[in-house]
Parts: structure tokens; sequence; C-alpha cells
């Protein structure tokens, strides 16, 4: 039986079997390439995205009431459906908005509800119910909506006629949409090719017609039917009746009646127009002053295909725009598929926006992007791990003065090793990287470092006593310090355990967080018992095994004789007393220890000052919230005009606040909508915002430089302009709204509040 240094028997316990098993053997240099490995190909594959990817079953029921009122549209519709849709098992919330001739019905299920299952609960329930729908409804439309909807790349052009714009954007969305992993494409703005029939009522009265019979005509020449098969030669044929008409001449040459025995054309009275619908919503672009300024070319506010970037492009395009805020826009917005990279989606879609670019735009007609998420959840990724190589660094560079380099290098080792095997793990179960997730790992890194430092600490100790290194003192030194080590590694687990456990939005948003810190600190657990005593002893033995004044036999193996466990060559304690640490911590530690009043008087202090850091959040001299304010590069201005007000008008109150946006100094580009929402991010996606599709309805999507680029967080900036968008909004008569993305999961309001009353009172009293 092979004996310790201080001649005990070597611990013989499962768990000290086990720690063997990796200190005799190369397991953990396997161990440690395999950790390093699979940590790198979990980098790799796993999707790379901004936030957490949150399932929100939610549904948005529109229901068609033509002919009523707002008021008739919400009692006799939406009040009835929400009550039936309320009586789905799953659902947290529905709310409902009325308004002339539709309704439109929110259906919210609880968080982590099954999205398929959910959408199958509503088309059952509604048609279950079908008998009891009032006879006034025509028909209703169930929209499912998820994060995957919000766009991860938006491109904008930009020219002089809009319905050019229009025609480009087309024929580009369809090939952007033809991509690998593109879900949904659409156009915002720009006026369609369509065929207008403008009536003369002169003329429809000398032809004894009128404009509903026209109506009827042209739409019965809109038809194609089938009129049966027929056999030839052993062949089948299939027979269409079709009256279509192709072009604007074809129509014109539609006879819509007869008039004194002979045929009326439709060119005879009206006129047949082939060219761009009537304005129905405006879509401008401008640049601000930090044009040009980008870090990276495909960043937000970048042009594609522009061959000059930088301070002379930012200050030659400035005043090129300085008499105008703006030209016609349209958006080409692109979502990307569930669990798909938002990284290497973005990146195809700007490579293909580059090719149409050279092979279908016009010089006149720019392209710019002005949102790429992909982009910014790659720059949020790649900050985060340059934060957490710091940390490690600094980690090194304390481990190394306070207990040497060699220790350092096996502490450092175990951060790769422990990081790479809870990547695994975060790709195992399905979550992306994304910020919540790399924050997890950063936190856990000044936790996961305790469980290497504690056995390294100990392993040397143990070697200074003995002035030796064998493998039964290692064993032995782990053994003594693996109670303490458990005990606290499980009450840090025990202490992330209540993250599993939060409702709403905030739980899967958080939940990366609450599997990879206890993660994270089993693995270090691990590396503990495995990796850290197998690396301390290689890199440690010959240190502590080199010759002294008064030799010593080293025996490795563990068989020392037991003469050389004599007292006399324990390690002296007096050597404590010549440490740095010693001679710094002893002029403050010995005054408290040598009078018991000095050390209550002490405890007292510290108690008095937790009290007063703790009031500072009851007396509210310290803000409290959930998560602080992100630096973010974006920001959205919402405008509500009164009800009634036109499209022209609000549109040239918004031209307004484009002369203003254009001044500040931090904004690279801006891009406004008037009358039609614009690319909804994830916040207007819980906040509907996709249906502010009326003419007194605007907003401004505002790009700012980056933030290495600027001196102001976003947040600061919005605070700065504040005043005088308000004072703007005031003399424009809109309501305005300075909205910031999260920094966490979106809400509908910081505030919701449920006013209910009688029934007989109206919505301006409960108001």
């Amino acid at each position: 039986m092979s004996s310790t240094a201080s001649g005990h028997e070597a611990p013989t316990d499962p768990l000290s079997r086990f720690v063997r098993i990796f200190l005799d053997s190369h397991l953990s240099a396997i161990l440690i390439l395999f950790s390093v490995l699979i940590g790198f190909a979990a980098l790799w594959a796993t999707p790379r995205e901004e936030d957490p990817q949150i399932v929100v079953p939610l549904a948005d029921v529109y229901v068609q009431v033509p002919g009523k009122s707002a008021a008739e549209v919400e009692q006799l519709a939406a009040g009835p459906l929400e009550r039936i849709l309320y009586q789905i098992d799953g659902v947290e919330y529905v709310y409902s908005m009325s308004r002339d001739d539709m309704a439109i019905i929110t259906v919210r299920f609880y968080v982590g509800e099954d999205r398929e299952r959910s959408l199958v609960k509503i088309f059952k329930k509604l048609d279950e119910n079908a008998d009891a729908v009032p006879p006034g409804v025509a028909g209703w439309v169930v929209k499912p909506v998820e994060i995957d909807d919000v766009p991860v790349v938006t491109l904008t052009l930009t020219g002089a006629d809009d319905h050019v714009l229009r025609r480009l954007g087309e024929e580009t969305i369809e090939r952007l949409a033809s991509l690998d992993d593109v879900s949904r494409a659409f156009l915002i703005g720009g006026r369609p090719r369509t065929v207008r029939v403008e009536l003369d009522p002169d003329r429809l009265r000398g032809h004894g017609l009128s404009p509903a019979e026209v109506s009827q005509a042209v739409a019965g020449a809109n038809v194609t039917v089938p009129a049966g098969t027929f056999l030839r030669d052993d062949a089948s044929f299939v027979v269409e009746v079709s009256a279509e008409r192709h072009t604007a001449s074809d129509l014109a040459s539609l006879v819509v009646g007869v008039w004194q025995d002979n045929p009326v054309f439709l060119r005879d009275v009206a006129d047949v127009v082939d060219g761009p619908a009537e304005v129905s919503s405006y879509v401008r672009h401008g640049w601000g002053p930090a044009r040009g300024f980008e870090a990276h070319p495909d960043e937000a506010g970048s042009t594609l295909g522009a061959s000059h970037t930088g301070e002379a492009h930012a200050a030659a395009s400035h005043s090129d725009s300085s008499e105008e805020a703006s030209i016609p826009a349209v958006t080409l917005a692109i979502s990307k598929k569930k669990g798909s990279n938002a990284v290497g989606v973005a990146a195809n879609i700007l490579a293909e926006a580059e090719r149409i670019k050279t092979e279908l735009l016009p010089d006149d007609v720019e392209m710019i992007v002005t949102r790429n998420y992909g982009a910014t959840a790659n720059e949020k990724v790649n900050e985060l791990i340059e934060a957490l190589a710091v940390a490690i660094l600094i980690v090194v560079a304390l481990l190394t003065l306070s207990l040497g380099w060699r220790e350092a290098i096996i502490v450092a080792i175990a951060v790769p090793v422990v990081f790479g095997l809870t990547l695994a793990v975060n790709y195992l179960f399905g979550y992306s990287i994304n910020r919540v997730t790399l924050f997890a790992l950063i936190l856990s890194l000044g936790l996961l470092v305790d469980d290497p430092i504690v056995d390294v600490e100990n392993i040397t100790r143990h070697y200074q006593q003995r002035k030796k290194a064998t493998r039964d003192i290692t064993l032995a030194a782990v053994a003594e310090i693996r109670p303490p080590l458990i005990s606290a590694t499980l009450a840090v687990i025990v202490s992330f355990l209540p993250l599993f456990f939060i409702t709403g939005m905030m739980g899967p948003y958080m939940a990366p967080m609450a599997l990879n810190v206890p993660v994270a600190m089993f693995m270090s657990m691990l590396v503990a018992f495995t990796i850290t005593p197998w690396l301390s002893f290689h890199l440690l033995k010959s240190h502590f095994n080199a010759p002294h004044d008064a030799p010593i036999a080293a025996h490795v193996d563990g068989d020392a004789p037991p003469s050389e466990s004599k007292a006399g060559e324990l390690y002296d304690p007096d050597e404590v007393h010549r440490t740095w640490l010693y001679r710094l911590f002893k002029p403050l530690m010995t005054p408290l220890l040598a009078g018991r009043a000095r050390g209550y008087g002490f405890l007292l202090a510290m108690a008095l000052l937790t009290l007063a850091a703790v009031g500072l959040g009851a007396a509210r001299a310290v803000p409290l919230k959930m998560l602080p304010f992100d630096n973010k590069n974006e920001l959205l201005l919402l405008l509500d005009f009164d009800e009634g007000v036109s499209l022209e008008r609000a549109s040239a109150a918004v031209s307004q606040f484009e002369h203003l946006i254009g001044g500040v100094g931090e904004v690279t580009d801006f891009t406004s909508y008037v009358g039609v929402p614009g690319p909804i991010d994830f916040n207007g996606l819980v906040r509907h915002y996709y249906l502010r599709n009326s003419p007194h309805l605007a907003e401004i999507r505002v790009n700012f430089v980056g933030k290495k680029s600027r001196r102001l967080q976003s947040h600061a900036i919005a605070l700065r302009l504040r005043n005088e968008l308000t004072e703007l909004a005031e003399r424009s008569g809109a309501s305005l709204k300075i909205v910031e993305l999260p920094p966490g999961p979106p809400v509908l309001a910081s505030v919701v509040a449920e006013v209910y009353g009688k029934p007989e009172h109206a919505y301006s009293d409960l108001l």
C-alpha cells in the first residue's frame, strides 16, 4: 500500500479513485483537446443572434364587418369574438382594436406554449362557433406573428421616381426571396403599376351608361374559367374560356354597352391609363452628417457598390443633399427562417444585393443598407468575446502575482476547457449564441475559476510543506478540499436555479443564463477533479522536486520512505511572514484582532454601510431598473396626427422632422414612412406597429454611427433631442413618441392598465 508523504494511506474512496484515474493516465490531455475542439465546433455551428429566441404564440384575427362604424364593429364582432377566443386553453391575453368596417383581435398565449398547437386551437374555436358569429361579419383571417417575422436586413432604394423604384424593387425582392434561409421578403413604399379607368361623366351620359354598368363589364372581362376537355388523336385538351385583357389597349377596346344599336367601347366613355397607382403613402430617405463614417461596409447607413467612403465622402454627400432633407425611396425587408444563423443569412443577402446592384440598377439609383441585424449580432458577439478574453487575461495576471506563473497557466487552461464544454451543451439544448449567452459566460468566469484556484492552491501548499511533488500528495490535497469545493459549487448552482422559474417573456430571454451558468460551474468542478490535479503534478513536480541544500530523493510515484516525511522537512510557517500579502494585510488586520471593541466596531460599520447601500434604492436616490439602457445604433420616432389629417399634410409635417434629424451630428441616415408602417423590429412586433397604415400615422427610423465613432450613447442622444422634437411636434399638431429598443424583451408599454366601466358608459367617459 502506497502512502502519502506524511505517512498516511492515500485516499481510496470512489471520488478519489476517479481522480486517480485521470492523475495516473493521459485522459486529462485528451479531455483538454476534446473540450477545445468541441468548443470551437459549437462556436462555429451555433447560430449567432443579438437576442435569444422567444417563443410567444401570438396571432391576429382580422375580422371584416363592412358598412359598420367602429362602435358597431366593437359591439357586433370584437366583443363576442373576444369572449369566444378567451375560452381557449393557454390564452393569457385577448385584446382588440375596432375601426370602421373591421376589427383586429390579438390572441396571446402564455410564453412557452407550442406555437402550432396554439394556432390550431384558434382555428378550431372559430370553426366551432361559426354559427354564433353575427350576420354582419363577412369573414376573418388568422395571421400568426412570431419573432422571425422581424426583418434581419432592410435595403432602401433611392431615386427621383418612386414608380421606377417600385418596379426595380419588385425585381430585386424576387431574387432575394429565392436565397436559402430567407423566409419572407416584401416591399414598402412606391407606387405599383396599375391600369386605371378614369370615367368621364359627360361621355357616360352621352352613351346612356352608368358607372355601375361599366364596372360590371370590366369585372366580367377579367375572368378565366375552365370549359371542360375534349379528345383528339389520342390526346386530351383542356378548354378554358377567357376574356382577360393583358394590356391597356386591350382593355380600352372592351365593349361595355350598346347605344343606338352600336357597340360602346370602354375608350368611348373613359380614359384607360397604364401607369403608376395613386399616391397612398410616402417613403423617403435622407442622409445625416455622419454618412461614410461606418466602420464596416455592410453596417446600416452604408451604400452598396459605393467606391468611396470616409470623411470626404461624408462631406460631399452632405453638401449635395443639403437642399432637400430626403428623396423618394422604397424599402426591401427580408426575414430569415427560424433557427438559421442571422450572420450568415445577412451576408448572403448583401452579397446577392451587390450583384443585383451591378446587373440591374441604374447609376442614378442607390441601394442603401438601412438595417443589418446580422452585422449587429456579430458585432455584439465579438465585443463580448473580446471582453471575455480581457477578463481571462486579468484573472491570469492576478493569479501570476498571487500564486505564480505556473499556477496561473494551470487555471488559465481550465477556462477554455470549461467554456468549450459549456458551449457544446448550449448548442445541444438548441440555444443560439447571443448577448445573454455570452453575458452568462462572462458572469461565470469569476465563479468558475474558483474551483481550479482552490485546487491548485492547496496542491501547491502540500508540495511546499513536503518539499516534493508526488501523485499521492496531489491526491491527498484534492481530497482535503473536495467537500467544501463541492458544497460551494452546488451553492452557486442552486442560487441560479430560480432563473428557470421566471415567468413572462423574461423567462425565455434569461433562459440561456439559467442554463449556462450552472453548466459552467459543474464543468468547473469536473475540471478541478480531473484536469487541474494532472496539470498541477506535471507542471509543478520539476519545481518542487529540484535538488535542495539537503538532498532529498524525489519519488514521484508516491513511494517515499517514511524517513523523508520527518517534521524537519515540513514547510516552515515562518516563511509566510516574508510574503508580500502578509506584509500588506498585517497592518490592517492586527488592530482588529488585538481588541474586541475594534473588531465589533468594524463589523458594526460594515452593517451600517450595508443598510445605507440598501437604503439608496428605497429612498430613490439610485434609480432601480431590471436592465441598463442599451447603446443601440438606431432610434424610432412615432408621429400620430389627428384622425382625418390628409396624407399630404402629414407628409409636409414629417419633412420638418427630417430637416431636424438630418442636422444631428451622430446620424448617418434616416428613412421616413407616412401612411404605411416601416419594417418592424422585435419591439414593434409586440406593440403591433405593423398596423400603422393610416394616412395620419407616420414614423422615422434613424440610424446612428457606430458606438465606437461617437461620444454619446443612444439614450443620451435621445434625451438631447427630446426637447427640440417635442417642441416641433406641438407646432405640427402631432403626438410624438421617441422609442428606443429595450435592452430586454419588449412589453406593450412601461405601464399597462385595464379600465372598466358600466356597459352604458361611452369610451370617452372611461378615459
